[in-house]
C-alpha cells in the first residue's frame, strides 16, 4: 500500500487527454480555471447533470467567509477512518518510506502546488476532527495562492483563519480540540464529500453553500455549454422585448431551426454576440434539423 501514487491517479483519470501535474493529476489550464471562476453554480452543475454526472453537488457546508468570493481549482483528495492501533502503526511506517513528516493531515497539505484545492473526508467528524487550523491554513494559502479547502469535518483556530487573505474553506463545523484518533485511507484517490464524488484533479467550484466536483475532461464542455447558455440568453430576452418570441418560444430544451438561424446572425451581427463567434453550434443545428 502506498499513498498518492502517480500510476494510480492516472489511472483513474484515464478520460483527461491534455498535460499532467508531476503527481499524475490532470491540470487544467489556469485559464479554463479562470472561466469557470466566471460561471454561475447553475452553469457549471446543468451539463454535468445532463451527462449522469449527478452525484457531483454537496450543500451541506458551511463556508468561512459569506461573501461573493469562490473557491476555485484542482482537487488534492484525501480521506481518513477512526484509527486503530495496527493500522495507525501501518500507516505511519508507510509515511515514513516514503519520507513524510508530521500528522497524515501534514503529509497532504506538504504536496500542494498554485491552484489547488484541498478536498478531505475527515467522515463527518468535528470534535477532534478538525483537519486545519490556524498554521496549516496558512500553509494552505501560501502554497496554493488562490486555493483553499472542502472539509467534511472540523476546523480550529476560526478567527485565525479568518484573517488569511483570500482564503476560503468550506467545512461542517468548528471545534476548538486538536486533531486526533484518525488515520488516512487514501491520498490522492476516490473520495466523497457527504452525497459528492471527487477524483483527484477535478475542478472545485464552490460558491454561497455548496461545492461542484467538476470531472477534469469535462472542464471544456462545461465552458462552452455555459457560453452558449449566455448568449441565447443574451438573445432570447432581447427577442422577448421585441415581442419577436415568447417565453414558451425560448423556454424549450432544442430550438427550431428557424430559432437558431436567427441566433446565429444575432451572434454575427449584434456586437454583443461577438466573443461567442468561435462556438460551434453544429449539434444543435443538427437537433433542429432533425425536430427532437
Amino acid at each position: 500500500m502506498h499513498f498518492n501514487v502517480k500510476e494510480d491517479i492516472i489511472q483513474l483519470t484515464e478520460k483527461w487527454k491534455g498535460e499532467r501535474l508531476e503527481d499524475g493529476r490532470p491540470k487544467v489550464s489556469d485559464e479554463d480555471l479562470e472561466e469557470i471562476r466566471s460561471l454561475t453554480l447553475e452553469e457549471v452543475w446543468q451539463p454535468l447533470f445532463l451527462k449522469g454526472y449527478v452525484n457531483q453537488y454537496e450543500e451541506k457546508l458551511k463556508k468561512l467567509h459569506n461573501d461573493k468570493r469562490k473557491l476555485v481549482g484542482r482537487a488534492v483528495t484525501c480521506s481518513f477512518i477512526p484509527a486503530r492501533p495496527d493500522l495507525e502503526e501501518t500507516v505511519k511506517n508507510i509515511g515514513d518510506s516514503e519520507g513524510r513528516k508530521g500528522t497524515c493531515n501534514q503529509w497532504v497539505i506538504d504536496t500542494l502546488v498554485e491552484g489547488d484545492v484541498v478536498v478531505a473526508d475527515m467522515y463527518d467528524k468535528i470534535y477532534e476532527g478538525t483537519f486545519v487550523g490556524g498554521n496549516l491554513s496558512t500553509a494552505i494559502m501560501n502554497r496554493t495562492k488562490t486555493g483553499g479547502a472542502v472539509v467534511w469535518g472540523g476546523i480550529r483556530d476560526l478567527e485565525q483563519i479568518e484573517e488569511i487573505e483570500g482564503l476560503q474553506v468550506y467545512y461542517r463545523g468548528v471545534d476548538p480540540t486538536p486533531i486526533r484518533d484518525f488515520v488516512m485511507s487514501s491520498f490522492n484517490s476516490m473520495t466523497k464529500i457527504g452525497g459528492a464524488v471527487c477524483l483527484p484533479g477535478d475542478v472545485v467550484y464552490g460558491y454561497g453553500g455548496g461545492v461542484i466536483f467538476i470531472p477534469s475532461h469535462m472542464v471544456k464542455e462545461v465552458i462552452e455549454f455555459a457560453k452558449k447558455m449566455h448568449v441565447k440568453d443574451i438573445f432570447g430576452f432581447e427577442m422577448i422585448k421585441r415581442g419577436v418570441y415568447t417565453t414558451a418560444d425560448i423556454d424549450i430544451d432544442i430550438w427550431p431551426t428557424e430559432m437558431m438561424n436567427r441566433l446565429l446572425t444575432f451572434i454575427k451581427e449584434d456586437e454583443r454576440g461577438e466573443k461567442y463567434r468561435t462556438l460551434d453550434w453544429s449539434k444543435e443545428l443538427e437537433e433542429a434539423s432533425a425536430g427532437r
